[in-house]
């Protein structure tokens, strides 16, 4: 970046083309240019980096400049500004850190005004005050508009992400149950042919019927993996001492089904020796058949219950103001981010029974418990104690959301529910999460959101009325407009 001390530019007719700038007269026109700085930037370079302190504000004389702030990895354009529009005024004022990048998309000049100037001016000129009032407020909702959508779209490829790795699992379960159930419908129907072939007695064939019935009717252990594996290896032995051939294919799904090396004793009563081990291994192959079936009836309600949660998350083909049950509501959500949640987070549930249900633009409601949630997650690191509670205060409903997270510092406590401020990393978060989350407790239906926080414990109140009232529901909403 270069300055320049050309005066080929008529710098009367620039300075008044900013709305802010357009009252003031030839000789604060001509102090204001000569305090100020002219700076020429090449295609690409950067005016203002995000982050750097706001020492000076900008009047774009020629060229475009792109206006972008980090986020989640990537740069998000906000705007673009061309000759006539100022840039960098917010962080002048704030006297903060900028919030944003700014990059010559082409060949430009700008004029640049320090902090002295600008405080003579405001001070000589208060309508300006006013004017860079209105223009710092549109900037804020244009930003803000423009933050949100590519917040929602981030939001809907993490979840889109994790919801596909939800669904993959239970589906690769179901191809491959499936592939295998073939193989084992076929085993059991030639060991069938073998077993009927058999010159059985009356009382064996009785004990068969009873056998096959049983296949059927059975339903999975429940016991732990460990004390399967134990009787499994306990019913190889015993099998192949009774001459089945291949007992170690046999063994596993019996011990899945609760049979041990004592129901087997009865069988050997009810069944010649040279009979027992083809029903032995007929047996095996029923129930291998059996698991191979529940196991695509346990995969395909995983499938309908993700899918359920995601439309009920959603309330497609529904009016957004629904009489919104909140238990289901946050159960659903937590169906959502269950592949941040499983790897190591504890989620305790507290809803009270007969928890009435709220009238509530439900779409926003589910967008409060994302933002709530996601951030506690985030704050424990993917590992950690998350607690959700929910009772009726009179005619009101109180929603509890915790974490055992290291906290938020309390010189910060204060600025939470601000738009773009955040204690996240530069470019991790947009600073609109809880921001947003306020609007809609708050503006959209007329609650409370408050919280406290201490090393170890961070917990987020939420206290909606059960009804909507119709002076609510008007305010800004969390796509930015009013």
């Amino acid at each position: 970046m270069t300055a320049s001390v050309e005066a080929d530019l008529d710098h009367d007719a620039l300075i008044r083309a900013v709305p802010m700038f357009a009252d003031l007269s030839d000789d604060e026109i001509e102090e204001l240019w000569r305090s100020a700085e002219r700076v020429k930037a090449t295609t690409g370079e950067v005016i203002i980096a995000e982050g750097t302190p706001g020492d000076r504000l900008y009047i774009v004389l020629s060229g475009a400049l792109e206006v972008t702030k980090r986020e989640g990895g990537r740069d998000i354009t906000l705007a673009t500004r061309r000759p006539g529009e100022v840039l960098g005024e917010m962080s002048l004022l704030e006297q903060a850190p900028r919030t944003a990048s700014v990059r010559a998309s082409e060949a430009s000049e700008l004029l640049a005004i320090g902090p002295e100037a600008f405080r003579l001016l405001l001070e000589r000129r208060p309508g300006a005050a006013t004017t860079l009032l209105r223009t710092v407020v549109g900037r804020l909702r244009s930003t803000e508009a423009s933050l949100v959508q590519a917040d929602k779209l981030a939001s809907l490829g993490t979840l889109a992400a994790g919801l596909a790795h939800e669904l993959n699992n239970p589906a690769a379960a179901i191809q491959r149950s499936s592939e295998l159930l073939g193989e084992a419908f076929e085993a059991w129907r030639q060991r069938t042919l073998v077993l009927n072939a058999l010159d059985l007695t009356p009382e064996e064939r009785a004990a068969l019927v009873d056998l096959e019935a049983g296949i059927v009717a059975c339903g999975r252990m429940r016991d732990s993996d460990a004390a399967i594996r134990k009787e499994e290896s306990r019913l190889i032995t015993v099998l192949e001492g009774l001459g089945v051939a291949e007992a170690w294919e046999v063994a596993p799904a019996m011990a899945a089904y609760g049979w041990t090396v004592e129901r087997i004793a009865p069988l050997q009563a009810g069944f010649a020796e040279v009979r027992l081990p083809v029903v032995l291994r007929w047996l095996g192959s029923g129930l291998a058949a059996q698991q191979l079936m529940e196991e695509i009836q346990r995969a395909s309600k995983a499938i309908s219950d993700i899918v359920h949660a995601v439309k009920s998350y959603a309330y497609l083909d529904r009016a957004p103001v629904q009489d919104v049950d909140l238990r289901q509501s946050l159960e659903d959500t937590l169906m959502i981010l269950n592949h941040k949640l499983k790897h190591g987070i504890e989620v305790v549930r507290a809803f009270e029974d007969d928890l009435p249900r709220v009238t509530a633009y439900a779409g926003e409601l589910n967008q409060v418990w994302t933002n709530l949630i996601d951030n506690a997650i985030q704050a424990m690191e993917g590992k950690g104690r998350l607690e959700l509670a929910a009772r009726r205060l009179s005619n009101e409903v109180e929603i509890r959301i915790a974490d055992s997270g290291p906290g938020i510092p309390p010189e910060v406590a204060g600025r939470v529910f601000e738009p773009f401020f955040t204690t996240k990393a530069q470019g991790i978060g947009t600073g609109l999460g809880l921001h947003i989350a306020h609007n809609i407790v708050v503006n959209r239906h007329g609650g409370r959101l408050d919280f406290t926080s201490r090393p170890g414990r961070t917990e987020f109140r939420i206290v909606l009325p059960l009804r909507l009232s119709p002076s609510v529901g008007t305010g800004e909403t969390s796509n930015g407009r009013g």
